[in-house]
């Protein structure tokens, strides 16, 4: 029952940085959101982080030590991610975060914000972009590409560490069907993909903003 609440509370916690995100992208325009897309978001954020971890907790159950390998690799890769993009375009540092804040103090701030941003990643695609280049830190455009390059790295790893459980297996899952499991957690996660491009689609609000549709991206 708390396993439940709290994949409730944390699914509409990332529908509404969703719905957030999209007011922010879009400030100039007057946004109304559908049930539709409230439910796409809802099931699409279901599937996607409950597969999520419930392929680590599997696969950190049989594999303990690697499990930490795994989590700190996907950290620091989304971590430093912003910042590499940032030197890349060899833009200024970013000074008008507070003016009251130092140097020392606005690197802090960065930090902290590409930390929730790692932290966010790891296990669902967060909402909106960080982009320290841009003037509010979040980027405005719709990048189809990295959301592609995200879902497919995802996909493949949450099969090779699925793959690895079911090797490794201990007793305690033998009245487990573990191909059965296997199956539905993959078939999981390709659902919430599902309800992701339903909303970019068909659903999203600004959708007519879109330079491309998601279809004709892929």
């Amino acid at each position: 029952i708390f396993m439940v609440l709290s994949l409730l509370s944390i699914v509409y916690g990332a529908l509404r940085c969703n719905i957030l995100a999209i007011k922010i992208k879009y400030d100039d325009y007057d946004i109304r959101v559908k049930p539709a897309a409230y439910l796409c978001i809802f099931m699409w954020r279901s599937f996607e982080i409950a597969t999520r971890v419930a392929v680590l907790v599997l696969f950190g159950s049989v594999v303990r030590i690697w499990v930490f390998l795994i989590v700190l690799l996907n950290f620091l890769g989304f971590f430093f991610y912003p910042w590499v993009l940032f030197w890349l375009s060899k833009s200024p540092f970013p000074e008008n975060i507070e003016k009251e804040l130092s140097r020392v103090g606005t690197t802090i701030v960065l930090c902290l914000l590409t930390f929730l941003y790692a932290g966010i990643n790891m296990f669902c695609w967060s909402a909106a972009q960080v982009e320290l280049s841009d003037p509010d830190l979040i980027s405005k455009s719709q990048n189809w590409y990295q959301m592609t390059v995200y879902y497919i790295v995802r996909l493949m790893e949450n099969a090779f560490l699925l793959l690895m459980w079911y090797i490794y297996r201990t007793d305690f899952y033998l009245y487990v069907c573990a191909p059965m499991l296997f199956l539905q957690l993959l078939i999981g996660y390709c659902m919430g993909i599902f309800f992701m491009l339903v909303f970019y689609q068909f659903c999203h609000p600004c959708k007519k903003l879109f330079s491309s549709s998601i279809t004709e991206a892929l």
